[in-house]
């Protein structure tokens, strides 16, 4: 029961930090340790880069309140301060929190705009945020179906335009179990990325991520483990495939 109790308290904690938005440490603490995990995260991301240029990335996770969003956010700003073009696309348009995160008005045009109004253009929607030196394409408002929208051809186009645009466009999305979202972008982009929290995932349902991901082809280039003892490895970790080690008795 104590274990339960203590459980649930973290997640009404994280179910609050969500509604503010991600943290965007990277660009309000650069010198932070945490801000140096994310450069170390851009530099492995490079490293996959070797036979093949990347042009667009996506960040998910298995289930909620995983630090996806934080992670997107923090790695578009880190890549922008190589002097690329970034945008990064809120393509969680049950749950958009990137606006927030870069404190933006509204969210009244985005994504869901662009794909169901042919009428406007990139630069009606898309914003650029010079604290962080990227461009957001939010949401927009909740549309009553984000997978077909998602899944279309119109949505095709607009990561064609995007990539001819940008040097690199950064989608988040939904949780892989939650919605078929995460799966239909994962099957249009160069790379997927696992964000895996430390005491809310759980490894079935990373396995099972991973196995949703297979059946779309999707090339998962690594995952990146959050939330682990600060004083051990500063929050973030970075690793390649899905080759963790589970002790026995472990919870994970």
């Amino acid at each position: 029961m104590f274990f339960e109790n203590r459980k649930q308290k973290k997640f009404d904690q994280l179910n609050a930090e969500q509604r503010l938005g991600a943290s965007l440490i990277t660009v309000t603490k650069p010198n932070d340790t945490v801000s140096e995990q994310f450069r170390t995260i851009r530099t492995n991301i490079q490293f996959s880069m070797v036979d093949q240029d990347f042009k667009t990335l996506m960040f998910t996770s298995s289930a909620v309140w995983e630090g996806k969003s934080t992670v997107a956010a923090n790695v578009a700003s880190v890549m922008a301060d190589l002097g690329l073009r970034v945008l990064l696309v809120d393509a969680d348009m049950r749950k958009p929190t990137v606006h927030k995160t870069f404190n933006l008005e509204g969210n009244t045009q985005g994504l869901t705009s662009l794909l169901t109004n042919r009428d406007l253009s990139l630069t009606d929607t898309i914003q650029f945020v010079q604290e962080a030196n990227v461009y957001i394409l939010p949401a927009g408002p909740t549309p009553p179906n984000p997978s077909e929208l998602l899944g279309s051809n119109r949505m095709q186009e607009v990561m064609q335009e995007l990539e001819e645009l940008f040097d690199l466009v950064i989608f988040d999305t939904p949780p892989i179990l939650a919605v078929t979202d995460g799966q239909i972008i994962a099957s249009r982009v160069d790379g997927v990325i696992v964000v895996v929290r430390e005491g809310v995932a759980e490894k079935n349902n990373v396995k099972k991520s991973k196995e949703l991901l297979d059946v779309v082809n999707a090339n998962v280039i690594g995952a990146v483990y959050n939330g682990a003892d600060a004083k051990k490895t500063h929050g973030y970790g970075y690793g390649y495939g899905y080759g963790y080690s589970y002790g026995e008795g472990e919870k994970q």
